[in-house]
């Protein structure tokens, strides 16, 4: 029995069923994107039902790939991939607005998303919902992204002075998807599939997946992303009772998730591990052998060498970096600190990426883990502001949070149960560390993302800035490692060095 025979279940049917292909979180994980074009072919070309792919979000950025063309090698291949619709995810906005709609025009795929509105204007920015044949059924695919981005990227929401510019409608973000549900079912949709980038985990607005599908009725199955969660098949009780399928493929294409949509209009979702998925589009494949050696030619340089890894996922792939101290975000820390000679050196967790295994480092591994188009600025911030920030974006441990402080020249205690912050001490000159000085304002290094809203809460935001420099933070980490430690991170980043500790009280 073939391969594609057991994907599709075996069966025979009087009547095409509709196969939908479905990612999400790919994070410029482009090996994947051959894969799923591949399937999608392999059954169009049996013609044992009708087949299409859809991306629900987070494809334009993420690693070495998208960091050096600033998301134009994605849309190369989403060019190629005929998907027929796609949802933006929170780090589409990374690059901006004006970059991220030149790209998605490039790439020439269906945008949908119900909830992104520029600021004032009546109609959203895409359209809420596009609506395919296939055969004798039609099929709407609505989208949604989570309006926390407009915390995560504040940047690209609001202009310098706090101004909003673009907005993801949090106080009607449930009524605008059920609207664009009515309209599509109005305009005769049979089926109604939403491409998601929300996550199952509520996280600092309290949005969701599950309280989307609670909140609303008509939609009939939910492709999540956003938490980058295995989940083959979740059911949700919306808002008649109706229980709805949520399902997510993970992150970077370790599956990709196959909806079948039977003849009588049954929904069974499937994960395929991409290893498992002999086939491939070799015009997408072409493209992305190219893109590697692009990719290559740029990022082979060897920059230093470290004895141990650089954690920031644990051993099932959870982003630890997010809730607790590890050696990577010390080093990252450090590096911001040295570099703007500043008191004091952030990041928040959520933007540091990858790991980086012990051995050689090489000039790929240090962007894939600093993936973003930021530089480094330093400002004034008080040691009031710094206690404030410190509890706000601690609040949420033990759930792992991208706001969560990577920290240099600065410790501190977390409170667990009470979401307190105790025992803040800065880092003196002589190696010794005193207690904050509420009263006393410091210099902090940190990212251009991070001091203009995205992440952090917004804390840092109105702080003054003291220096504008047009290091991007990962040139930092380079020259950190080479010239500053002299190419060896040696035993001082062997372990996590006791800046944060963590009880239960």
């Amino acid at each position: 029995m073939s391969v594609l025979a057991l994907m599709m279940g075996c069966q025979v049917m009087a009547q095409k069923s509709i196969v939908i292909l479905y990612e999400n979180d790919a994070h410029c994980g482009i090996d994947g994107y051959t894969k799923i074009a591949g399937l999608r072919d392999a059954i169009n070309k049996s013609d044992t039902a009708y087949a299409a792919a859809v991306c629900c979000g987070d494809f334009l950025q993420g690693n070495t790939t998208g960091a050096i063309s600033k998301g134009q090698y994605i849309a190369d291949i989403l060019r190629l991939m005929d998907y027929h619709a796609l949802t933006l995810g929170n780090h589409e906005f990374d690059y901006g607005v004006p970059r991220m709609r030149a790209l998605l025009e490039q790439a020439g795929t269906p945008v949908v998303c119900a909830n992104f509105y520029e600021a004032g204007e009546p109609e959203p920015v895409f359209a809420p919902y596009v609506i395919h044949q296939y055969g004798d059924k039609r099929v709407a695919y609505i989208g949604a992204c989570t309006p926390e981005t407009m915390i995560l990227e504040g940047y690209s929401f609001y202009d310098t002075n706090g101004i909003l510019l673009y907005d993801l409608k949090p106080k009607t973000f449930y009524q605008l998807i059920q609207q664009a549900v009515d309209a599509a079912r109005a305009e005769g949709a049979d089926y109604v599939v939403l491409l998601s980038h929300v996550g199952e985990t509520p996280q600092s607005m309290g949005f969701s997946s599950h309280r989307l599908v609670n909140n609303t009725r008509g939609i009939d199955i939910v492709l999540d992303g956003h938490s980058h969660e295995i989940i083959e098949c979740d059911k949700v009780k919306n808002l008649d009772g109706k229980e709805i399928i949520v399902t997510q493929t993970g992150t970077q294409f370790a599956n990709v998730g196959k909806l079948l949509i039977t003849p009588d209009g049954r929904f069974i979702t499937k994960l395929i591990k991409r290893k498992d998925i002999p086939y491939e589009n070799t015009q997408v494949t072409a493209a992305i052998d190219s893109i590697h050696q692009k990719v290559k030619a740029v990022t082979s340089t060897v920059v230093a060498h470290s004895d141990y890894t650089l954690v920031v996922s644990d051993e099932n792939a959870q982003w630890i970096v997010r809730g607790e101290e590890t050696n990577a975000g010390d080093l990252v820390a450090d590096a911001y600190r040295h570099a703007l000679k500043a008191d004091i050196g952030f990041e928040n967790g959520g933007g540091i990426r990858n790991d980086i295994h012990a051995g050689d480092i090489t000039y790929g591994d240090i962007i894939g883990m600093l993936p973003y188009d930021n530089t480094l600025r330093r400002i004034m911030v008080s040691g009031e502001q710094l206690q404030q920030m410190l509890t706000r974006c601690t609040s949420l441990v033990p759930v792992l949070d991208g706001n969560f402080p990577q920290c240099s020249g600065i410790r501190f205690t977390v409170h667990s149960k009470s979401h307190t912050v105790s025992n803040i001490e800065i880092l003196q000159e002589d190696g010794s560390y005193a207690p904050i000085d509420l009263k006393h304002n410091y210099s902090v290094a940190l990212t251009s993302y991070n001091h203009e809203g995205g992440g952090f809460f917004d804390c840092f935001k109105k702080c003054p800035v003291l220096f504008e420099s047009s290091l991007r933070y990962y040139e930092a980490l380079a020259d950190y490692l080479s010239k500053v430690l002299g190419g060896s991170t040696g035993q001082t980043y062997a372990k996590p060095q006791g800046r944060i500790t963590i009880i239960e009280d």
